[in-house]
């Protein structure tokens, strides 16, 4: 386990360690994990470039720089990331609400091709009834994928606004890269899979668990499922250095 992971492990059982009268600190159980051998070191990832941005599409100007982010649904950040196969890579397109750190859409593809992060757009506006009550924003980088013709489409045809890097800085794109890393470092989506259909299995096992399990230390420590529920500022168990992005 990670040592963030930890920590959350903390706060999942202080109430129960309450209820018991049990004094255990937090400093004790990172002592006890590393007896037995149960925190995981982080290993040094590979680079796989997945934003080919050299295209004729239409590119869009950054609009979520300082934005304050207060409600489910008011933005999505999605990012593509890779999963190791013995013979070759498979693809991870995302979704996720930025208020709420839900994935809200996802899908393992063999290439890098638009159909990974169209399906997974299409897993996440299949959550609306006709179209958002609400302004919806789209955040992404300015690769092909999400410049190409069949995903703008989407996106306008559910009136959604657009946004996308502008500098190829990873933190224009913060908490979609954020939430890739914990997917492979917490859920061991960075292990190389003997299948594509075995890392399928792994990816919607590792999401249901990220959604409905992980609580979030940028979400007052619920879980993104919780978070979804809400609105207003959520408090953070950690200073901000920045905003969006």
């Amino acid at each position: 386990m990670p040592r963030t992971g930890t920590r959350k492990l903390y706060h999942l059982l202080t109430e129960l360690l309450t209820m018991h009268n049990i004094r255990f600190g937090r400093d004790k159980l990172f002592d006890l994990l590393e007896a037995n051998g149960l925190l995981i070191r982080r290993r040094k990832r590979k680079r796989i470039n997945t934003t080919d941005s050299n295209h004729s599409f239409k590119k869009y100007p950054n609009l979520i720089r300082d934005m304050q982010v207060l409600r489910p649904n008011q933005l999505w950040v999605s990012d593509i990331t890779y999963i190791s196969l013995i013979d070759r890579f498979s693809y991870l397109s995302l979704v996720t609400d930025a208020y709420s750190r839900k994935i809200v859409g996802y899908c393992l593809y063999p290439t890098l091709q638009k159909e990974g992060p169209v399906a997974a757009l299409d897993m996440a506006l299949s959550s609306f009834c006709g179209k958002p009550e609400q302004s919806l924003m789209h955040h992404s980088d300015r690769g092909k994928q999400y410049c190409c013709a069949d995903y703008i489409t989407r996106l306008e045809g559910k009136n959604v606004a657009i946004s996308m890097t502008e500098k190829g800085d990873p933190y224009e794109n913060a908490i979609a890269e954020r939430v890739n890393g914990i997917l492979k470092e917490e859920f061991a989506l960075d292990k190389e899979y003997d299948s594509f259909g075995q890392a399928k299995a792994a990816v919607e096992q590792a999401v249901k668990t990220y959604n409905q399990l992980r609580p979030h230390a940028s979400c007052n420590y619920l879980t993104p499922e919780q978070a979804h529920q809400k609105e207003g500022l959520l408090k953070t168990k950690w200073k901000r250095r920045l905003a969006i992005v």
